[in-house]
């Protein structure tokens, strides 16, 4: 007697319903890449009254999204190419994302250190303080202050003191989980009206003449390709939109020269400081250490690249940079290759510029309309985490021209875990528990905690270092479209980016889905190599070790 087929999870049910839903006649728009870019996008233009797709090759915000300093800024170093435009739409949207999702985005002050020598003096650094405090003024944090040398070293005694003359401490802010910021838009979109799939590759644009009709559309997890029709298709694939516009008119030029921002988790070391540190490197760059969920977040790099996309990683070159760099700052830390926990590596989607320094490359995202060689296509170069609301305003206006639709109302929203609070949870909820479900789901922690009520086997704690419980791990599949271990463990309940990468809680996690997905053993194998692989950008990882998860 056969063994009967598992029945379909109610979140695979459902993508099965998407697909046909976009297979019913043209939408209004298709918004291709779901990062925070395309995802802000396909909301606004939810809320505007359009019918909207919004699709991904892979995980929401598994792309450039996840890989930044993830910092909510206001631009400071822009004021640098006098870029005020720049500097106050990121002040306003970073004072917005505090408002609306503060469960996720938090203030974080910076010190900014003064040194003799440095390309920037101490007076104009002084001035670009003053400036952004002016740019700010409708801001919710403190204005800034200055130390004196003396005043820096007592609050700072690890710093290096050759050539200090003092500093500037400002606020700008974090978030932790730029991740569940993309799933929180996601939601967002898809309770607004949108249609949302992820993994769903686009493998070309329909043309129809010189126009966009829509796209061919891979289901990468039953290999069935889906025809979707739209009267406008944006691009908004980051680092890959040149792959998007292949094969079209729109390719007759390079969209895309993206630069590789590398970043190192540390320890906490000797010296470090308890505020976030942004000073000038040896070749001028700006520099940063920041306090990152008990650890520290060194780097960033920026260097032009080509290649493959998808399994970019860290060279030993930007290793050693950021290394020295810290330690310069903190002559006492004696950081080495052996104090990187892990690190990771992200290619920021800026135009292409063919010569001169990466410094120089506009960050001001642009939004290409491409008629008249091809009608109804636009593409998005460039974009940051801080403004994805005023890049999805500038979106959806260029969007209006082509199809009729309400103005923009993203402005008015506030992220779906919103919550000025914490929300009352059951009293039977330990301590330690609520206070996660807090943090990671804000104002939604209560449903997390409803589905541990109904399902009591699910309040099992998995992991007791982070507290972990099951039913995070059914809410990510029933609720948030994780269909794939990577997707639970470094884009939903995060433990993918503990020191361990989440290699400890694996197995766990992975029964819990084999549970609520009717995986068989050879699925589970398969997912757990697959993460293993995915890991490779992190670290360097023997091939025995992907071997090995692929066999146990």
């Amino acid at each position: 007697m056969s063994t009967p087929a598992p029945t379909p999870a109610p979140a695979l049910a459902e993508r099965q319903h998407l697909f046909e839903r976009l297979g019913c006649g043209p939408l209004d728009l298709l918004v291709v890449g779901g990062g925070v870019n395309g995802l802000a996008i396909a909301w606004d233009a939810a809320l505007a009254g359009l019918s909207v797709a919004v699709v991904d090759k892979g995980d929401w915000g598994s792309g450039t999204s996840s890989w930044s300093s993830r910092m909510i800024h206001g631009g400071l170093k822009y004021l640098e190419n006098y870029d005020v435009r720049m500097v106050r739409e990121s002040l306003r949207d970073r004072e917005w994302l505090l408002r609306t999702a503060p469960h996720l985005v938090k203030p974080l002050p910076f010190v900014l250190p003064f040194y003799r020598g440095n390309a920037h003096s101490k007076l104009a650094l002084r001035l670009g303080m003053i400036a952004y405090d002016v740019l700010s003024f409708d801001k919710s944090l403190q204005r800034h202050e200055n130390f004196s040398r003396e005043e820096l070293i007592e609050r700072l005694p690890g710093i290096r003191r050759e050539g200090l003359q003092g500093a500037s401490r400002y606020y700008d802010a974090q978030v932790e989980y730029a991740e569940r910021l993309c799933v929180e838009l996601m939601i967002g979109a898809r309770q607004a009206g949108a249609t949302a799939v992820n993994y769903a590759r686009v493998s070309s644009l329909c043309l129809d003449g010189n126009r966009v009709a829509g796209a061919r559309v891979l289901d990468e997890l039953t290999g069935v390709e889906h025809t979707i029709e739209a009267k406008v298709t944006i691009n908004v694939a980051g680092a890959w939109a040149d792959d998007i516009v292949a094969g079209t008119p729109a390719a007759d030029r390079r969209w895309i020269g993206g630069t590789k921002g590398t970043h190192l988790v540390v320890a906490p070391f000797e010296g470090a400081p308890g505020d976030a540190m942004y000073y000038e490197s040896d070749d001028g760059r700006p520099m940063m250490v920041i306090p990152w969920l008990g650890r520290y977040l060194i780097g960033s790099t920026d260097k032009r690249f080509s290649g493959d996309l998808d399994t970019v990683s860290a060279d030993e070159e930007e290793l050693d940079y950021i290394l020295h760099e810290t330690n310069k700052l903190f002559p006492k830390a004696g950081l080495s290759r052996d104090s990187i926990l892990y690190w990771y590596t992200g290619v920021r989607p800026l135009p292409y510029v063919a010569e001169g320094k990466t410094a120089d490359i506009s960050r001001r995202h642009e939004i290409h309309d491409h008629a008249p060689v091809v009608e109804g296509l636009l593409t998005v170069v460039g974009g940051k985490l801080t403004t994805f609301r005023a890049l999805a305003t500038h979106a959806l206006a260029g969007i209006r021209r082509k199809v009729p639709a309400g103005g923009s109302r993203l402005d008015e929203q506030r992220l779906p875990g919103y919550a000025t609070a914490p929300v009352e949870l059951p009293a039977d909820i330990v301590v330690g528990v609520a206070a996660r479900l807090h943090r990671l789901y804000g104002g939604r922690a209560r449903e997390v905690a409803e589905l541990m009520q109904r399902e009591p086997e699910s309040a099992r704690v998995l992991d007791p270092a982070t507290q972990l419980v099951a039913a995070e791990v059914l809410f990510a599949v029933r609720n948030e479209q994780a269909v794939h271990l990577a997707d639970v463990l470094a884009r939903r309940v995060m433990v993918g980016l503990e020191p361990g990468l989440g290699r400890g809680v694996m197995g766990d996690v992975a029964e819990v889905m084999a549970g609520e997905l009717g995986w068989d053993a050879e699925h589970v194998k398969a997912e757990r190599a697959a993460y293993e692989a995915y890991l490779c950008r992190f670290q360097v990882i023997e091939e025995a070790t992907v071997a090995a998860a692929a066999r146990d």
